[in-house]
């Protein structure tokens, strides 16, 4: 049996020149208002309004070009054909106008979904309204040049408009433009250049590669790139999921695409998926083993794992590849840094920042590990240059301050401070060094207004509410420095210092049992505070409670056999109770290791019990011991 012929022409599909004859014909045959869509690339578009005035001559046929959106077609369409007699009006660039309304998730727009109806864009929401006004005054041909997606657009959030349509023409893109088309998007693809790009720029270059992807010319090579494309348009806008299905459907059909497996392992990177990230990038140098990025990216996803060893391994890889990636010194620094190996970490900071001296991250690093290794003055000449470079690192200025403080150098601290709060108000943890240096400065006032500045940023940072307790307790401002000592173990009760500094305001306001029950919170979360267990002796004393402080001392010592302030205590107790040879023997025991008590013993009152014997007098008249 010999085949129908004439059927099988029909399953094929229209030939370009087929599909605009069939325009010519009804543009020739039509009179009056209509309205023709004609699905086309931009390029098409172009051939189309020139050939079309060539071949239906007959006719008065101009060409609206859009550059830009606009909400009212009729309002422009009326002022273009002032003064102009017109049979047919092509529009070219109807997009843009579509572009700056969308709403929808770029993932929802790579998937075609048109579900949510409170975004139509303000120019299809026109046509809709005011398509009587088209055709009851403008008694002409509209064919509107559009992109695949714009008669999608139409069909789903015009469908008024649309619906008075007179006919549809889908012309068939050629091999030859295909492969151009795709050319110049792939050529001009890069990610740096996409996060320049404005939403409607992005928008639309996605919509392009979309419209070229799903091409019946499409080579499988050009498919590969672009969607690669589409997968870094999509990681700049942080559609990371998006992203990598079309990284996937790259590495589908190229599993050697290292690239697409490197950019694959950046976007699970993105989405916390530090374990599926690294398996991307070892397939990335698996296909090429000198691929350097690939190498820094695995050790950023094992730095975020905690991995820093590993994470070196691969910082060592990419350095060794590409001695000048200065990212990848950076990084191998921090790692090295985040495991105390501080002279490494400077090591490779100097690295980085010889490639690169502009680069301040590295420099505020630097000054960390030197911070970290109690270098001081060359951690700030580190800060130095960061705030050079960037004047507004409000961390930088903040660890500025920090070294400042160590090296007792409180003023300048507080300019730094100052700087970091000035740059960024809010930042809780410069306000609260500011308030540290300035009660060493011994303005108490002050500091307690930078504490109330970071507890207000921070309700609950513990450290703050402790420290304004101390410098409430040095203006002697007790009762709310109870206030602040409970606010810091309400939000941390395992705070031993704030349980021990509350201890010590109770114990100012003459309130002893309380400040005791204190005291026992901070040994009990910390049994090897010798200062609470001093404190408590302390207490003990002022009711009379000798054996218990004395107990109390010797807590003290033992923990740290060289605290003179409990050896001291200790003699006066055993004073109290006039007994002399204990007393005297650990007020010997004070003045080995703080000279400064002879003199005090001379005139404090715990001792007049024993004051004439001559022992006593003996031990506090000696110059040497």
């Amino acid at each position: 049996m010999n085949p129908d012929l004439s059927d099988w022409d029909e399953d094929l599909p229209p030939e370009p020149e087929e599909v605009y004859q069939d325009l010519v014909r009804a543009l020739k045959r039509k009179s009056g208002f209509g309205l023709y869509f004609v699905q086309c690339t931009p390029v098409e578009a172009d051939r189309l309004i020139a050939k079309l005035s060539q071949d239906i001559p007959q006719k008065k046929i101009y060409a609206l070009h859009l550059v830009e959106a606009i909400d009212n077609l009729y309002q422009r369409v009326t002022e273009f054909i002032k003064d102009k007699q017109i049979d047919i009006l092509l529009i070219k660039g109807l997009e843009y106008s579509l572009y700056k309304y969308e709403k929808r998730t770029f993932g929802e727009i790579t998937e075609g979904k048109f579900s949510d109806i409170t975004s139509v864009p303000h120019i299809l929401n026109h046509l809709n309204q005011q398509r009587e006004r088209f055709r009851d005054d403008l008694p002409f041909c509209f064919v509107f040049l559009l992109r695949s997606f714009s008669i999608n657009y139409l069909i789903h959030r015009a469908p008024d408009f649309f619906d008075w349509r007179s006919g549809v023409f889908e012309l068939p893109t050629t091999p030859e433009l295909v492969e151009q088309e795709s050319t110049r998007l792939i050529l001009s693809g890069d990610y740096e250049q996409y996060l320049q790009l404005t939403q409607e720029q992005k928008i639309e270059k996605v919509l392009e590669i979309q419209d070229l992807l799903i091409e019946k010319h499409q080579t499988e090579d050009s498919k590969v790139k672009l969607l690669f494309e589409l997968g870094n348009l999509l990681s700049t806008v942080k559609e990371y999921e998006a992203a990598i299905a079309f990284y996937d459907q790259a590495v589908e059909i190229k599993p050697d695409d290292h690239e697409a497996w490197n950019n694959r392992g950046i976007a699970l990177g993105y989405l916390g998926r530090y374990e599926e990230a690294i398996a991307s990038y070892d397939q990335a140098v698996e296909i090429k083993p000198d691929d350097h990025e690939a190498w820094n990216n695995r050790g950023i996803a094992l730095g975020y794992l905690g991995r820093y060893e590993e994470a070196i391994a691969s910082y060592d890889q990419a350095v060794e590849i590409k001695p000048e990636l200065h990212q990848a010194w950076y990084n191998r620094g921090n790692a090295l840094r985040n495991l105390g190996r501080y002279e490494e970490a400077i090591t490779s900071y100097d690295q980085a920042v010889e490639i690169k001296p502009e680069l301040h991250q590295a420099w505020y690093n630097r000054g960390n590990a030197l911070d970290n290794l109690g270098r001081y003055e060359e951690a700030i000449a580190s800060y130095d240059q960061a705030v050079e470079i960037k004047p507004d690192d409000h961390e930088a200025w903040n660890n500025r301050g920090i070294a400042l403080d160590n090296l007792g150098r409180y003023e300048e601290a507080i300019a730094s401070y100052d700087q970091a709060v000035e740059i960024k108000p809010d930042k809780d943890q410069a306000w609260y060094n500011r308030g540290i240096a300035l009660r060493n400065l011994g303005r108490y006032e002050e500091a307690i207004a930078s504490y109330d500045q970071a507890v207000e940023i921070k309700p609950d940072d513990h450290q703050a509410w402790n420290n304004r307790g101390n410098a409430l307790g040095n203006l002697g401002r007790y009762e709310e420095a109870i206030t602040s000592y409970d606010q810091a173990v309400e939000i941390k009760p395992d705070d031993h210092q704030a349980w021990n500094n509350r201890g010590n305001a109770l114990g100012n306001l003459g309130r002893y049992e309380e400040a005791i029950a204190s005291y026992d919170q901070a040994v009990e979360i910390k049994p090897d505070d010798h200062q609470a267990w001093n404190n408590r002796g302390n207490a003990l004393d002022d009711l009379g409670r000798y054996e218990e402080a004395i107990a109390s001392y010797d807590q003290a010592v033992e923990i740290k056999p060289d605290d003179h302030q409990a050896w001291y205590n200790k003699a006066c107790c055993y004073a109290l109770q006039r007994n002399i040879e204990q007393a005297i023997e650990y007020l010997r025991e004070a003045i080995n290791l703080n000279p400064e008590y002879r003199e005090m013993a001379k005139t404090d009152s715990d001792f007049d019990g024993i004051r004439e014997d001559e022992r006593f007098q003996e031990l506090i008249q000696r110059e040497e011991l």
